[in-house]
This record gives structure tokens, C-alpha cells and sequence, in this order.
């Protein structure tokens, strides 16, 4: 990962983006701990921390990591709502047993540039 990232940033990349297959954290507390805060012309550094999702945003910034990203997590919880939906409608053949899970049409509304 070091070789790689001092490599970018030689190249004139604008930050660094690490990712982790580990459950836990210690690889990138590693990463950024005993090698990349030591770089004399640090970039930016990037975590997305989907597999080590225990640890806390601010653990990451302790050791200096200057953005977090929650890589799918929004997509990953509309799924199953919409599943929901879609089964509601079909066991029912209406939308009124599913209404109390939906946003007002208004504030979908509200959404869309020019329609309010």
C-alpha cells in the first residue's frame, strides 16, 4: 500500500484512497500510524471502511485520516424498503397499508428543481 500511494502522490494525485478487506481496523491504523503520516508531502487520505464498520469516524481521524465514506450503506438500506413496498402492493393491490413508510408526494416534490 505505501509503495502504491507514495507513487500517486509523486504522479500529482490530489489525495489517497485506502480500502480494507479486514474485519478490523488495524491494517489502515497501521498504514496511517507508522508510514503515511509520515510522508513529507501528505495528501489528503481517503478511508472507505465498509468491512471494519465498528470502528467510529473519529478513530479514523485520531490517525489522521481526513475523509470517511460510508460506501453503500444508503443503497444498501433503500433496497429492502423498497422490496417492502413492492410486496405490500402486491399481497394488498393498493399502496394504503404502506403509506405510514413513504415521504408525502409534497416533499417529493420538493425534490425536483422548478416543480414548487
Amino acid at each position: 500500500m505505501l509503495w502504491r500511494a507514495r507513487a500517486y502522490i509523486e504522479a500529482g494525485a490530489d489525495g489517497i484512497m485506502i480500502h480494507s478487506r479486514q474485519k478490523d481496523p488495524q491494517e489502515v491504523f497501521e498504514f496511517c500510524k507508522r508510514s503515511y503520516n509520515q510522508f513529507e508531502n501528505r495528501k489528503p487520505l481517503v478511508v472507505v471502511f465498509t468491512t471494519y464498520n465498528q470502528t467510529m469516524d473519529h478513530q479514523l481521524q485520531e490517525v489522521s485520516v481526513n475523509i470517511t465514506i460510508y460506501a453503500n450503506h444508503l443503497l444498501r438500506a433503500a433496497y429492502p424498503a423498497m422490496m417492502e413496498v413492492a410486496e405490500s402492493v402486491l399481497t394488498y393491490g393498493r399502496t394504503k397499508e404502506i403509506e405510514h413508510k413513504c415521504i408525502p408526494i409534497s416533499e417529493v416534490l420538493k425534490l425536483i428543481p422548478g416543480t414548487i
